[in-house]
């Protein structure tokens, strides 16, 4: 059967709709309803279904569950996307030229995640129209992505059919993820002595100069090939003639085996203690001192390369004639939840570009690129 063919225009029309919704993350509402009502006119067939997380995530809707009746009978697939988008994301205003979209400069421009909805979309509408035989699917659709995968962490797993699926959120079209690390968040306090900084400084203890102590000590940066870490946040102080009491400073450590990842947050970690106990003035003395939390982010993702959906996506992209690459990553994202969870997930690229960022782009090309692909997977999967 010849390749899936793609309406671009549609593509592109459907792709600019949904970025000039404002939707950052705790605010999907809007574009769940534009989903909606897509459906409603599109698809009608489709059971529509939302979960109850927004009592967890804060949103101002859940996540979306959207089954999909197959043309045959086969095992059930997902396809994973996030409604939200970061900051700053209101009152987009998308250019499209030579083939790229853009924001106008001002705001990102929202391809992450949207680009994928709009993939999503279209690859069902071009099922539909040319008839192309596939089995059921389910589009999971969640918000608070960008504030530490809140949606997928509260989403309800038991209105989910499928075992395996997809999530398109990443770069390179040609790139699907296989393994992902896990991460902790941690926060340090360390509790100095104010004092008058004029008056009575050797009275005070500086928890900043403390906290600049550790901070050189620490590990930072790439450790090794599967492992980093960063001290991202430092806040402390209240006056410039007042030794600073307090400081607290938050950071992150990410690695793919799990052991590295306790190693170096237990290392960075006891900087902080020494740093307190080299600036006590006596061994007796209860100031200062350092108190610590550690949060487990998201956990470790690691689908195995002959896993059944590993073999049907480069299957597909093989009947392609494309080159695609199973990688490992060093960010996070909903695949690391829904794989914890029991939902095998791989990430595939869409051509998002420079992502977070003012300068994000996306080029129609990738996106219809994808949009085959999806369809060709979703062929392969229905005959397995």
């Amino acid at each position: 059967m010849a390749d899936i063919r793609i309406n671009k225009k549609r593509l592109a029309d459907l792709f600019i709709s949904l970025v000039k919704i404002d939707s950052p993350s705790r605010h999907e509402a809007q574009v769940a309803a534009f989903i909606r009502k897509w459906f409603t006119n599109h698809l009608p067939e489709a059971v529509i279904m939302e979960d109850a997380s927004q009592a967890e995530t804060g949103s101002d809707t859940g996540n979306m569950i959207i089954k999909i009746p197959g043309t045959i009978q086969a095992q059930s697939i997902f396809f994973n996307a996030h409604m939200d988008t970061v900051e700053p994301g209101r009152n987009v205003q998308p250019v499209f030229e030579n083939g790229i979209f853009r924001s106008d400069g001002t705001t990102v421009l929202g391809g992450d995640d949207k680009a994928a909805i709009a993939i999503m979309l279209e690859t069902l509408l071009s099922l539909q129209e040319q008839k192309v035989e596939h089995g059921p699917l389910e589009l999971v659709l969640t918000t608070c992505e960008e504030i530490g995968l809140l949606g997928a962490k509260a989403l309800d797993i038991s209105l989910i059919d499928s075992k395996a699926g997809l999530a398109l959120d990443t770069e390179d079209p040609d790139s699907v993820i296989n393994r992902a690390p896990a991460a902790i968040r941690f926060q340090v306090k360390i509790n100095g002595l104010a004092a008058h900084a004029g008056l009575n400084p050797e009275k005070g203890i500086s928890a900043i100069k403390i906290a600049a102590h550790a901070i050189d000590k620490a590990p930072q940066g790439r450790i090794d090939e599967e492992t980093t870490c960063n001290i991202g946040l430092i806040k402390g102080g209240t006056a410039t003639n007042i030794v600073p009491e307090v400081v607290v400073v938050d950071g992150e450590v990410r690695s793919h085996q799990e052991d590295k990842l306790k190693t170096v947050q237990d290392q960075i970690i006891s900087c902080f203690y020494k740093a307190a106990d080299h600036y006590k003035k006596d061994s007796s003395d209860t100031y200062p001192y350092v108190s610590t939390t550690v949060e487990n982010d998201y956990p470790l993702m690691n689908v195995p390369e002959n896993h059944p959906l590993a073999t049907a996506i480069m299957t597909a992209g093989k009947r392609l004639g494309r080159k695609l690459r199973l990688e490992m990553t060093g960010g996070g994202s909903d695949a690391n939840i829904l794989n914890n969870k029991g939902l095998t997930t791989l990430i595939a690229g869409i051509g998002m570009q420079k992502v977070h960022t003012t300068e994000e782009f996306i080029r129609l090309e990738d996106m219809e690129k994808s949009c085959v692909l999806m369809a060709e997977l979703l062929k392969v999967w229905a005959t397995m």
